[in-house]
């Protein structure tokens, strides 16, 4: 793998304020909502651990010290849970962030739109390609296979141009995302020729969304610089890559396994039902207690 198809870096725009979630996310961050026994932002950066990744980059905004302090040291836990020899409930605490991960944080002042927290993250990133996670979506592969970057990264040494994630959504969901149109490029990606931000169904393009993941070469930097803003004075990632598209190739990517909208409170549900089942410690219990639900 060559330095320039090589992602070591993951952006994580953070700074939204979490409306749909009040009065839960009056005061703490939506990425800090816990499924189960971990919040948010924890898996999205797991999977981008276990996709080889080491940067960890978070664009902020007030009221998101909680992520900060989340990923930090830890020292008054740590040797409360030392003192007590807790050592598994230690293991676990320090496993939040490893050694050799770096978490790199940076303000956005002004919520302009994702585009412009991509473009607050330029700094850190630097001219090399990169991945790009929202949180809200929590992803996962499927049941023995690797995670959704893991599978972006692995895609994107070979390629070498920026790719989204994508999955089929129903056709009466379109307005709810970008929706791209292209051709068939061989296994689970296609060459896109036409990307749409929140179509209304009538003129969708296709059925294919794309979901919240993307790994882009360094030039979509430059494309959200030189763009205007668009409808309420934010700046689109959306539109960006269709101005990128300009230029070089863009591909969209169908994932193997399933993506959950925790940005919706039925989403956020399904997850942490789904999860809560898979869960080693309390899946069991779980289980018998829904089976004996009279629903």
């Amino acid at each position: 793998m060559s330095n320039s198809t090589r992602v070591r870096k993951a952006v994580f725009p953070v700074a939204g304020l979490g409306t749909r979630f009040l009065p839960a996310t009056k005061a703490s961050p939506k990425e800090m909502l816990p499924v189960v026994d971990k919040p948010l932002i924890q898996y999205a950066v797991e999977e981008a651990y276990e996709a080889g990744i080491r940067d960890m980059v978070f664009v902020t905004g007030r009221s998101k010290r909680a992520i900060e302090d989340h990923f930090d040291t830890a020292y008054e836990l740590e040797n409360e849970l030392e003192r007590a020899g807790k050592h598994a409930m230690l293991d676990l605490v320090r496993s939040i962030a490893p050694a050799d991960m770096n978490c790199l944080f940076v303000r956005q002042p002004r919520s302009l739109g994702l585009g412009h927290a991509v473009l607050c993250a330029e700094p850190l990133v630097g001219n090399e390609a990169f991945a790009v996670i929202l949180a809200d979506d929590l992803m996962r592969g499927d049941q023995s296979g690797p995670g959704v970057m893991k599978q972006m990264v692995d895609a994107f040494a070979k390629q070498g141009r920026s790719l989204l994630a994508v999955q089929e959504v129903p056709l009466e969901h379109t307005k709810r995302y970008g929706i791209v149109k292209g051709e068939a490029a061989g296994g689970p990606l296609m060459r896109i020729d036409e990307i749409v931000e929140k179509p209304a169904p009538e003129k969708a393009p296709s059925r294919m969304g794309v979901a919240g993941r993307y790994v882009l070469t360094p030039r979509i930097f430059e494309e959200i610089r030189n763009q205007p803003q668009g409808v309420g004075g934010e700046i689109q990632l959306t539109d960006a890559i269709e101005r990128l598209m300009q230029h070089e190739a863009v591909y969209a990517f169908q994932y193997a396994g399933k993506r959950y909208d925790c940005g919706s409170k039925e989403g956020f549900l399904e997850a942490t039902v789904e999860l809560a089942l898979q869960h080693p410690e309390v899946g069991p219990h779980f289980r018998e207690y829904l089976k004996n639900l009279s629903i």
